[in-house]
């Protein structure tokens, strides 16, 4: 018991200085910390004995400089209450040079990429993680694989070769913390293997390209048309980076005849297929598209995430990996660069009880009825603007007249209505002709806020 201090009480910082006593230079460094806001009115300090522990001085010393600044008004003590930092005005600061100030936040955002957040199935996945943190192994709390936790491989395996057609087995997948996540740990890899282009599609994220870049690739735009990235003019890239399942931003699947004419340049040169499974579990109106990945899991990485299916911010994406890759993957990736374990086994528990096929398909519905009162919406107040690009997915586009796309995105600014042109997600050197349009996110708004966005849209429409 004679250490007992060691595990009571509260840390406190405190360097007593000054040649005029110890205990003088302790009740100045207590009267500077209240003095200066470091400890808030109310804060309770140490016990007498544990700070005195701490410091290694004279437990009177420290009760001696507790009752000065009692004295003095900067502390109360109390029986049963301890000593705290006394309730007093705390002087506002010195007025700081005027800083330009922030616009304001929008009303209402129809902007892509992002779910429904607040229909986030809080209640069964507080199951999940209490199901996963009870049988998880206290193996499971260390640094581990650097693809992941072997339960979410496990599960991932098993879902994605169900519901989405992807040839794999546990150990060909990395877990990462999101697409760009992944993107990078490629963009290392290839450049390492000696590749010097990825080629991309002329609509996109440009933060993906500017990953690529960053890690020394070039990234030339490929054509695109009425069926999709045209891959013909694929040479000798060292890898291509598509959403053939659902293309952002336009909406539409690769045709068939182009799925396997891009597998085949992968077979015939050695290049790779980055395959963006971008909205993959959201169809409507027709058959899923199945992963380009099951044509040849040894030239396609399949890349996946949370973040539409359930939310950006678990920061829980994958990669498929052909077999020869997965080493330098893993390498590239680091053991300290992982992700949360926690976030990895409630996934897994997530995915293996059935929840999320459940939430997924509630989603699905939700998602349908939105995107229908979209298109009805339009019809109505805008019948010279085409909605296209709904078959699937958590967006649409809206053709606009010609010259009116920044108008339109201007004057949804003045409606407290964010929202994306096409324009904004064109590559600089595509060789595609512009388009006006829109980009309209029918997943991002709360269901409360979802009737209120799709006016404003409708206001602001030519």
């Amino acid at each position: 018991m004679a250490e007992s201090w060691a595990t009571l009480g509260v840390d406190l910082h405190l360097e007593p200085a000054g040649s005029s006593g110890l205990r003088r230079g302790l009740t100045d460094a207590l009267r500077d910390a209240v003095r200066t806001g470091r400890l808030a009115p109310g804060t309770r300090l140490p016990s007498s004995r544990s700070l005195a522990a701490d410091l290694g001085i004279a437990r009177n010393t420290v009760a001696e400089a507790y009752a000065d600044l009692v004295a003095e008004g900067w502390l109360t003590a109390r029986q049963g209450s301890g000593t705290r930092v006394a309730e007093r005005a705390v002087p506002p600061p010195e007025a700081a040079a005027p800083r330009r100030r922030a616009p304001g936040r929008p009303t209402y955002s129809l902007v892509a990429g992002i779910p429904d957040l607040a229909s986030f199935p809080r209640a069964e996945w507080l199951k999940a993680a209490r199901r996963a943190l009870a049988a998880a192994p206290f193996q499971a709390l260390g640094y581990g694989d650097p693809r992941g936790r072997p339960e979410l491989r496990t599960a991932l395996a098993g879902y994605l070769a169900r519901a989405r057609g992807v040839r794999t087995d546990p150990e060909t997948i990395v877990v990462t913390a999101g697409f760009s996540h992944a993107l990078r740990i490629l963009g290392t890899v290839l450049r390492a293997r000696g590749v010097r282009t990825v080629a991309v599609e002329s609509y996109g994220l440009d933060v993906h390209r500017a990953l690529l870049h960053d890690a020394g690739l070039a990234t030339p735009a490929l054509p695109y048309d009425e069926l999709g990235t045209d891959t013909r003019p694929l040479a000798g890239e060292g890898a291509v980076l598509l959403t053939a399942a659902h293309q952002f931003p336009m909406g539409t699947a690769l045709d068939p005849d182009r799925r396997t004419a891009v597998v085949d340049w992968a077979r015939r040169t050695g290049g790779l297929v980055l395959e963006d499974d971008y909205d993959g579990e959201f169809r409507y109106d027709r058959q899923p598209v199945g992963a380009l990945q099951g044509l040849d899991p040894d030239r396609v990485v399949h890349l996946g995430t949370a973040s539409k299916s359930l939310a950006p911010g678990l920061r829980l994406g994958w990669m498929v990996l052909p077999p020869s890759l997965v080493e330098e993957a893993a390498a590239a990736k680091g053991q300290a660069d992982t992700v949360g374990v926690m976030e990895q086994l409630t996934l897994a528990e997530f995915m293996a009880s059935g929840a999320y096929d459940r939430h997924v398909r509630s989603a699905r519905l939700r998602y349908r009825r939105r995107r229908d009162a979209l298109a009805a919406a339009v019809a109505d107040h805008a019948p010279g603007v085409h909605v296209t690009g709904i078959a699937a997915g958590l967006h649409a586009v809206l053709r606009l007249p010609p010259g009116t796309e920044q108008p339109v995105v201007q004057a949804a600014a003045w409606q407290g209505l964010a929202l994306h042109g096409l324009s904004l997600h064109r590559h600089p050197e595509a060789v595609t002709a512009p388009l006006d349009a829109l980009v309209v996110g029918y997943g991002t708004p709360p269901d409360s806020a979802w009737a209120g966005a799709l006016e404003a849209l409708c206001r602001v429409l030519p």
